[in-house]
């Protein structure tokens, strides 16, 4: 470790961590908490000495002082329902009930010289009010006296209500994520779910839970458990709500560069409350499949999902102690379908292979546990500790051309704990962590044996395109791979300073890497079926044969203990009585030691060197940029990362501003990336191409392109092959020595207005994301070049140069950065707050987006032109152009509520490469997706209906709940198959049955219990 920076991280604790016994110390309101600050009027002669704000739920209190000028200042609370009580010379004032809701910046100025304010409009009360005590004068505060004192962020809060009334298919607490600006909740065909944010891939997001970040480190999709998981990350019972926020976030939030999650788990309260549930739904509870209707009608596949839970929270000791549990689990029988890509019928297969195909079923299971017990030792301290276990387990496969037979067995278990102590002073705050992880993912073959490849290489006007048919026989997932450790973090918040919240923090983690992955330990043979054309169908001779075989170059298994260190500060300055500035700067730092420290082998730096491999001489790279001698490698420092936001209100009510902010957020390279210089060493692919057998890219004899031999069909016959080569066909890994940090640079300028408890929001956000981590392909001719050196040739197209590998080897592969998007976006965002006296709610966005790319969405591998700088920036293919999105609720009648939530956005825009010998050039192309129709790519309506039944006999507040949920009213199918033929005359056209996404219309039942 740099021994600087390891100093420098330790006197930066040691000094914030000193700040809770020092008097007074600068300290933080941190992530996911809110702050309310304001100013209090008293009356001539009777001053107020101090105010308290107290959680109405468990009778927590935090004091505050009040200025000369009556200023107050409470910089970090729970999210919750809270009550001021005010002490003046004499006597005492209490507030009447108000909500503060996860990550609020909100400003309340209260007048006590009247002798009891009126309410501002009546029944504006929010969600959760309560009276106040009796005795003294009364402030009635509604919710529109609380302003917002937000900056530049864009996002939206989603509250208890919504995750409680909405319709949904997971119980996934992120699925309304989406109602923010700029944010999708993507749902795929499998069941797996991710959270996107504008023009940026998932894994570049982040979730905060209670404060502490659920980064996954390793693999992609933003947050631990969720890279192809159809399980949830966290139980939905325990969250009590969240915000989403999609752009200019302030210096609190660290390795995230798209959308920022920060949710609040629930608490025990001061009496006792619980809850059950029951949700279930089967195939006689939905529509068909379109696969279950074309070609021919068939029966529906058995499918089943079972979701239950239960939750208990109260107090251990009356307003000092109270505990929260809550189990919540799955079992579920999802359908999928096996097809040949491109809309080829699979009667076209010869008959034995037609039990390959077909719709079948796989098993999930999961089981979620949450902790939390919370403790007040005094008025000044608030002492919690969470705790959270996942399991999940069963078979998956995706819904395409691989048989049941190659299916993955699900492993992934995930452990966290946090322990938390809050001190609160006067003009203070200091909030610190100690939090431990330990996750693992480890899908595993459920199949041994031999894997088999069908792919089709038909010519169509004169281009051929590589497309799958069929594989069946052993599955090839095999890997086992995850993060465990330690982070500290220490946080605080000053606000002795008028008109200013200052706020500092540091944190720092030990976090072991670990990534084991052994590709293809079950042999793949691929059979090119048009080759040998007058057998009609060949699957006699592949044209390849690949497997995954160890060296004496290390371990598989790779480990990395990394060291993560991060420093911010931020101040919210209130200039005015309405213009507030949020300024803010952070600085991230991260050493991957695996990287870093790693020597590049000598079999490696032989098989590129000029006199084996004459092709890099005048290549338009230096190979040496990628090879490493231990001690040429740097971690990165230059993560500094400006956050500036602002809010000009336009009324002294602050019911009208103007907002605006620019913030640069760095991210992280995937462990996922950085690890395959080791594992491709230890564990690689071997790779054989056999004479005659492939029909598009035929092989020239060498040591890796033999003639066929059934032996090879053996474990004996791979061994033979190894042993006649050096390389033996592998790849290489060749990482830049000089890695960047991929960052985004965030802009955003709105207006923000409300009546009553309508708010409209109108805003432009522009975001830019740059140095992506991504491969290219380091292959080059025997001239140095990338393409055919003749452009003039007419027979000949251009192509990569995989068929010039150095002798006896594979691809070389190289590692650096490069990719960008951008997004332009304008939102036009309403909301309407429920209360009991207006008992309805909606929560509408519309978001109209240009966003461009400079490689296919999602797409790491970059293989076709030799430098990513070579790609022309061309319009997303992960973003929809319209994208409009509304959820709301209504109290109806005898005690039944209704709610629904519809979603519709344009079609996705697909590209392909399109090679040409006449002239010579490689031409980019797209078109859009087939969607619902309508030139609509996605469009979904579900609606609920819940009925309540109290049961009084048992107390005032049991009772029972029936719903139902309705999803996907329409019957709106969300293709996923589209034929990837660019020769074609129908290429991008649906051509397949299977759909993604939104499931058919289901109904889902649901039994629920509370007290």
């Amino acid at each position: 470790m740099n021994k600087l920076v390891l100093r420098s991280a330790l006197l930066t604790m040691t000094v914030l961590g000193s700040g809770a016994l020092l008097a007074p110390a600068p300290a933080i309101a941190q992530v996911g908490q809110a702050s309310l600050r304001g100013t209090i009027t008293a009356p001539a002669g009777n001053p107020v000495i101090d105010v308290t704000a107290i959680e109405v739920a468990t009778g927590i209190r935090r004091s505050a002082t009040v200025g000369a000028d009556g200023a107050y200042n409470f910089a970090s609370l729970r999210p919750g329902t809270y009550r001021l009580e005010i002490k003046l010379q004499n006597g005492m004032r209490n507030s009447d009930a108000f909500t503060l809701r996860v990550g609020q910046n909100a400003g309340l100025d209260l007048d006590l010289t009247t002798s009891s304010a009126p309410a501002a409009d009546a029944g504006a009360a929010p969600d959760g009010a309560a009276a106040a005590p009796a005795g003294g004068d009364e402030i009635v505060v509604t919710g529109n006296r609380i302003r917002s004192l937000d900056g530049g962020q864009v996002g939206i809060n989603i509250t208890q209500r919504l995750i409680e009334q909405l319709p949904q298919n997971n119980r996934n607490f992120l699925a309304f994520a989406d109602l923010a600006p700029g944010v999708r909740f993507v749902e795929d065909a499998d069941g797996s779910s991710r959270i996107q944010g504008g023009a940026q891939n998932s894994r570049t997001v982040n979730v905060f839970i209670d404060g502490v970040s659920q980064k996954d480190y390793v693999l992609k999709n933003g947050i631990t458990g969720q890279d192809t998981s159809a399980g949830n990350p966290f139980p939905q019972l325990a969250i009590g709500e969240y915000q989403v926020l999609s752009s200019n976030y302030k210096a609190e939030f660290d390795q995230v560069s798209s959308v920022a999650i920060t949710a609040a788990t629930k608490s025990g309260t001061n009496e006792f409350h619980g809850e059950g549930f029951i949700d279930f739904t089967n195939q006689d509870l939905r529509s068909r499949r379109p696969s279950e209707l074309f070609p021919t009608r068939t029966d529906k596949v058995n499918s089943d999902n079972k979701q239950f839970g239960a939750a208990l929270g109260g107090p251990i000791v009356k307003d000092r102690a109270h505990f929260f549990l809550t189990y919540e689990g799955k079992r579920i029988s999802s359908p999928y379908d096996v097809r040949p890509d491109n809309g080829i019928a699979p009667g076209a297969l010869p008959s034995q292979y037609q039990q390959y195909f077909g719709s079948f079923s796989q098993r999930f299971n999961e089981d979620l546990y949450f902790g939390k017990i919370d403790v007040e030792p005094s008025d000044k301290d608030l002492i919690e500790f969470t705790g959270k276990y996942r399991k999940e387990s069963g078979v998956q496969i995706r819904t395409g051309f691989a048989s049941s037979s190659t299916a993955t067995l699900n492993k992934v278990e995930e452990k966290r704990f946090t322990g938390r102590w809050q001190r609160s002073e006067d003009n203070w705050i200091n909030d610190a962590r100690v939090s431990y992880q330990d996750t693992r993912w480890a899908p595993t073959p459920a199949t041994n044996g031999i894997t088999t490849l069908f792919q089709a290489t038909p010519l169509v006007n004169g281009n051929r395109s590589r497309f799958n048919l069929l594989q069946f026989g052993a599955g090839g997932n095999q890997q086992d791979k995850g993060q465990k450790g330690w982070t500290v973090q220490d946080d605080f918040t000053w606000t002795g300073f008028d008109g200013h919240t200052i706020k500092v923090g540091a944190k720092a983690s030990w976090i072991k890497l670990r990534s084991l992955e052994q590709n293809l330990t079950n042999p793949l043979y691929t059979y090119d079926v048009n080759a040998f054309s007058q057998t009609g169908f060949n699957d006699a001779v592949p044209y390849r044969v690949q497997f995954g075989a160890p060296t004496s170059s290390g371990s598989s298994d790779v480990r990395s203990n990394n060291f993560q260190f991060g420093v911010y500060a931020q101040d919210d300055w209130d200039v005015t009585s309405r213009l507030t500035l949020n300024l803010g700067l952070r600085w991230d730092y991260e050493r991957t030691p695996s990287y870093l420290n790693f020597v590049t082998t000598q079999e490696n730096i032989t098989a590129v060197s000029p006199a084996n491999y004459p092709n890099l001489i005048n290549a338009d790279y230096n190979i040496n940029d990628y090879i490493s001698n231990g001690h040429n490698r740097k971690a990165f420092k230059g993560a500094w990362q400006p956050r500036l936001g602002f809010t000009y209100r336009f009324d002294e009510a602050g019911r009208f501003a103007m907002f605006g902010g620019y913030g640069r957020s760095y991210d992280r390279n995937q462990f996922d990336f950085l690890q395959q210089e080791l594992s491709q060493g230890a564990f690689p692919t071997r790779s054989f191409n056999f004479i005659g057998a492939d029909s598009q890219n035929p092989c020239t004899p060498s040591t890796t392109c033999v003639t066929w031999n059934p032996i090879y069909l053996t474990a004996a016959g791979r061994q033979q092959l190894l042993a006649g080569t050096t390389g033996g066909g592998r790849e290489f890994r060749f990482l830049n020595n000089n890695l960047k940090v991929p960052y985004s640079d965030q802009f955003s300028l709105g207006l923000r207005g409300r009546f009553n408890l309508v708010g409209l929001e109108l805003g432009y956000t522009h975001i830019t994301s740059k140095d992506g981590f991504v491969f290219l392909l380091g292959n080059r001719r025997k001239d140095g070049s990338f393409f055919f050196n003749d452009p003039t040739s007419a027979t000949d197209t251009p192509s990569a140069p995989f068929g010039d590998p150095p002798p006896g080897y594979g691809a070389i592969i190289l590692g650096t950065n490069g990719l960008r998007t951008a997004s332009d976006a304008v939102y036009f965002k309403v909301t309407k707050t429920y209360t009991p006296a207006s008992p309805w709610s909606i929560d509408a966005t519309y978001t109209f987006t240009e966003a461009s790319e400079n490689r296919q969405f999602g797409e790491t591998y970059s293989l076709d032109y030799p430098s990513i700088n070579d790609y022309p920036t061309l319009r997303s293919s992960g973003v929809p152009r319209h994208r409009f999105v509304v959820a709301g609720s209504v109290d109806l009648p005898l005690g039944v509520a209704f709610s629904s939530k519809f979603q519709i956005e344009s079609a996705a825009y697909e590209k392909t490469f399109l090679d040409q010998a006449n002239p010579f050039q490689r031409i980019l192309v797209g078109r859009f997706t087939d969607g619902v129709g309508g030139g609509w790519g996605r469009r979904q309506l579900d609606v609920a209906l819940t009925k309540y039944v109290p049961i009084h006999f048992i107390s005032d507040q049991t009772r029972l709940r029936f719903r139902v949920d309705v999803l996907n009213v329409f019957d709106d199918w969300n293709f996923v198959d589209f034929n990837n033929n660019a020769g074609s005359s129908d290429w991008g056209r649906q051509v397949g049955y299977s759909i993604g996404g939104n499931p058919p219309r289901t109904v889902k039942l649901s039994v629920g219990y509370s007290f």
